[in-house]
């Protein structure tokens, strides 16, 4: 059988599914689509034409470069296709963004033929997604003497592929949907169970909110042909939890338009809103695809005469409407006024914040991509030539303010900026480009990275980064056949790009399903380092890291760069003594309850969180900075003591070389070069050369919280308050409630400990009281199951050495077996203890589950709605979150404990403890970069 014939197999499967054909990736099966257009009486001619033009990807995929060679010999009249004429088939190249169709542009413009040439040159004018080699045929071109080439390099130097692009309409009309009320996950949008089909876009797309709302969204469209679909979270925020591309994916297929229309279901400029705006990692991958985020502000707390908030028998503010955006509503968006407009022309609210100077380029461009290669492009050119660039695109912004000190994110940020004035110091609300150090990309989200760096024709990792890491954790679960298809083809496509990559492609070294996070932690080896990873979790506690969508990765791996503005920061600071029963855990949870107590209003939202931890090592500081995520915060940065820093770093070292051991270091290096860039670090903070990232005492914050330690008495859980009577209420992680509330009386089915909430203290903890029930007991017997995921193979080895793995092995109904990985996901539970592989395990959704309308108790980060568990049509399901001490008793009781339970149960263990840092002196004025 030919590869056509799979392929029209494969198209009639689909069918069946109500999908079109699968775009084309495979140059094999292009040549067989050139063979039959070229053969006049054949009767697949028609589909295969269609095929070639309308169905075949870009980028650097080995079927954009057959395309690209095939259309190169039409226009040399070498190949001769009716259907295409030479004009038709340059048109068709200015749309394959770049690798191989740039090639053969260059071949043309710097060919024999003036006239085709010229053609050539026109069409280069207008790209923006050349590399190296491509820049460097056209500076050697110029300094031969090639006329084309200077031609191509001034138009390069006037950034004429961006100033001669339409400008952003002035008046955008929109028709609203409300997709949901409250905080909208996206998991609402973009559902991890459906993560296997993310790079099949079509396929994924019909998995956004229902198919109900698809095709209410439809009945829109048809009502309002010359509006644009406006998504939008009701009393709450759009996007929150995690950094979905594939959410904005599916938004832009439902409600965007065609970002071109020879490369189908990718579309991009999706218009979507909230009231309490957008999430910041989901407001960066709306600016990818070009998109349109408002922060509606059409719900207000309502105050009484003194202005202060009416507070709810539950003690919340009371909202009243402003403005009405039921579905349905007719809007105006003035990109010029930066206005929301109702249909009379009144003006709703500013819009400002999503019409910035950088944010208008971005919708013109049509996305953030663009622009970034267009700078680029335009500085080389310019060097090339010996002339300055004209100025086309918005300056970044620079905001400097004279007296005033730095935050620890400010003082990262001046390090690693890029292309700023010379000497001037930067302060928050600066947008700005800056080097990034570490890049991570998770499986899941991996796929779409791999595409996005083929969309645009990326080959080789950038080597200005210090390291990057392809995960294997969010499908370590089951390797059924999705993931056994999926994932080895992103493995050898990450490795050769120039990735650590968890899983050999090659398969010499043993598949490492590490939490991506842990591992980022640990090649994270500069505090002073900028961190990108493709999930939201991506927040280390060495340096400050920014979870990211799959193109952002895609882009920072690509060029070692991100251009982001730099956030306020919130300083949390600690007080009081840590009772010897409260974990850590029960502090992050009392943080975020503290803070809301404060201050009224979550002031970490879209704020990095500078937390002065400093006494705690890597490890267990990072339960703090994983859990900002769920606190809406964009990042966090801890502020580490010396010596504490060292031993992290040296701890991070040791991991490092066991990943060498274990043969997973590259061609480049790579990992010993970090190691090599730690001991430098280290020798820096030693000779009080460079001590410990800290800011300066006159920094300035735009909140400062004070966590009373004295005030947490009681282990504390985050409870997802699934019959909240206001369902803006419901699955946040605000409310935070003491083990008493439940007066021991909540039924519990099922305990999980695991994802990067925990670590190697955390599986101790699990050990040790079954050590003591079973000294004090005799036995110990679970009355509901629970599951254990070690984050990592290095925890379970050492675990094993000290003697804790044994207990749990003994009371284990279930055990991973590398050897034998399970092929299908778990279903039903049994009352024991599942000893499950390293990995996300139940926090990621994607692969196991609990039991539908289960109420969980976990140690993970996730309580949104069907992620963990799913509702019932009886229940709903429920995902509490804890502490592991809490999970593990609640899971042998089949209820949450009461106070009195909890302390005895954890009498004489070793929780994770804290103690506030001293005051660390402050930093000299003097600042070196």
């Amino acid at each position: 059988m030919s590869l056509y014939t799979d392929y029209l197999t494969e198209i009639e499967t689909r069918k069946g599914s109500g999908l079109h054909p699968k775009p084309i990736d495979d140059g094999a099966l292009v040549e067989e689509l050139i063979a039959q257009i070229e053969e006049a009486g054949n009767e697949h001619r028609s589909d295969s034409l269609n095929f070639f033009i309308y169905n075949t990807l870009p980028g650097t995929t080995s079927a954009a470069g057959a395309k690209a060679k095939f259309l190169k010999k039409i226009i040399l009249g070498t190949a001769i296709v009716p259907e295409i004429t030479p004009a038709f088939a340059f048109e068709l190249l200015s749309h394959m963004k770049g690798g191989p169709s740039v090639e053969v542009l260059l071949d043309l413009a710097l060919g024999d033929n003036a006239g085709i040439a010229l053609q050539a040159a026109d069409v280069l004018k207008t790209q923006v997604f050349l590399y190296e080699a491509d820049t460097d045929r056209l500076g050697a071109a110029y300094r031969n003497g090639s006329a084309i080439a200077r031609d191509i390099l001034e138009s390069y130097a006037k950034a004429e592929f961006f100033t001669k692009l339409p400008d952003v309409q002035e008046e955008i009309k929109v028709v609203t949907y409300i997709a949901a009320e409250g905080d909208i996950s996206t998991d609402l949008l973009s559902p991890g169970n459906q993560a296997h089909s993310r790079s099949d876009r079509e396929l994924h797309g019909q998995c956004m909110i229902s198919p109900e709302a698809q095709a209410e969204i439809q009945a829109l469209q048809k009502q309002h042909p010359d509006k644009r679909v406006m998504l939008i979270a009701e009393k709450g925020t759009m996007g929150v939890g995690s950094s979905r591309m594939s959410g904005v994916n599916n938004v832009a297929l439902w409600t965007g338009r065609k970002a071109s229309p020879y490369v189908p279901f990718v579309n991009i400029a999706p218009v979507v809103a909230g009231t309490n705006g957008i999430s910041p990692i989901f407001l960066t991958t709306v600016d990818v695809t070009g998109g349109i985020g408002i922060n509606l502000k059409n719900w207000v707390k309502k105050v009484d005469a003194d202005g202060k908030p009416i507070l709810n028998n539950d003690g919340n503010p009371v909202l009243e409407q402003k403005y009405s955006v039921e579905t349905g509503t007719v809007l105006t968006i003035n990109a010029k006024s930066k206005k929301l407009l109702d249909e009379a022309g009144n003006e709703l609210v500013d819009a400002s914040s999503a019409f910035t100077p950088q944010k208008m380029e971005f919708m013109k461009a049509g996305g953030s991509y663009a622009i970034v290669f267009g700078k680029k492009l335009q500085t080389f050119a310019a060097e090339t030539l010996g002339i300055e660039p004209t100025p086309v695109f918005a300056p970044n912004k620079e905001i400097s303010r004279e007296g005033q000190g730095l935050t620890a994110v400010e003082k990262i940020f001046n390090r690693n900026a890029v292309g700023v004035t010379g000497g001037k110091v930067l302060h928050a609300g600066s947008d700005v480009r800056v080097k990034v150090n570490i890049v991570g990309s998770q499986d899941t989200t991996g796929l779409m990275t791999s595409q996005e760096l083929e969309a645009m024709a990326a080959t080789v990792i950038s080597p200005t980064l210090d390291g990057a890491y392809q995960s294997g954790c969010h499908t370590a679960s089951v390797w059924d056949k999705k993931a056994q298809e999926n994932i080895p083809k992103l493995m050898r496509f990450m490795n050769n790009f120039g990735l650590i990559t968890a899983r050999d492609p090659k398969g010499v070294y043993h598949s490492m399903t590490d939490v991506i996070h842990k591992v980022l932690n640990d090649i994270t080896i500069d505090d002073w380092a900028i961190i990108i990873g493709g999930d939201s979790h991506t927040r280390m506690s060495k340096g400050v890291a920014f979870g990211a969508d799959s193109g952002t990765v895609a882009l920072a791996l690509a060029t070692g760069e991100a251009t982001m503005p730099i956030p306020e920061s919130v300083k949390v600071t600690f007080k009081g003594t840590m009772r010897s029963h409260i974990d850590f855990r029960d502090v992050v949870h009392a943080t975020q309850a503290q803070m809301l107590r404060q201050c009224g209003d979550n002031v970490f939202q879209g704020r990095v969180i500078e937390v002065h931890i400093g006494t705690l090592l890597a490890d267990q500081a990072f339960t703090f900075t994983d859990w900002t995520a769920e606190m809406k915060a964009k990042a966090s940065i801890c502020i580490s003591q010396d010596e504490t820093l060292i031993e992290s770093l040296e701890i991070a070292k040791s991991r490092i070389q066991i990943m060498i051991d274990k043969g997973m270091e590259n061609a480049a290096g790579t990992l010993r070069g970090l190691i090599a860039k730690a001991d430098k670090r280290i020798a820096e903070i030693r000779s009080g050369e460079k001590p410990a990232l800290a800011p300066d005492s006159n920094a300035k914050y735009f909140a400062e919280v004070v966590v009373d330690l004295d005030l947490i008495d009681e282990p504390m859980i985050a409870d997802p308050d699934v019959n909240n009577a206001d369902v803006s209420k419901r699955y946040t992680h605000d409310t935070i409630r003491p083990v008493s509330y439940y007066s021991g009386e909540k039924k519990v089915d099922l305990g999980f400990v695991g994802s990067c909430m925990v670590h190697k203290g955390d599986m101790k903890i699990v050990a040790q009281m079954l050590k003591n029930l079973e000294k004090s007991q005799g036995k110990v017997e679970f009355k509901a199951p629970l599951v254990v995921a070690a984050p990592t193979y290095n925890i379970i080895d050492e675990l094993k050495e000290e003697g804790d793995w044994e207990i749990l092995q003994k009371y284990s109904g279930f055990e991973f077996d590398d050897l034998l990985p399970k092929n299908k996901a778990r279903t039903e539970y049994e009352n024991v203890l599942y000893l499950e592989r390293p990995g996300c395990n139940l926090c990621m959704g994607n692969q196991e589950k609990a039991e539908k309308g289960d109420t969980v108790l976990a140690t993970s980060t996730r309580l949104f709605q069907g992620r963990v568990v799913e509702d019932t049509v009886e229940k709903k399901g429920e995902s509490l979150l804890a502490s592991t001490p809490v999970v593990v008793l609640s899971a042998i009781l089949g209820r949450t404990p009461s106070a009195e339970e909890y302390r005895a149960a954890v009498e004489g263990i070793d929780l994770t403890k804290f103690a506030p840092p001293l005051e660390k002196p402050a930093m000299a004025r003097s600042i070196h970069f």
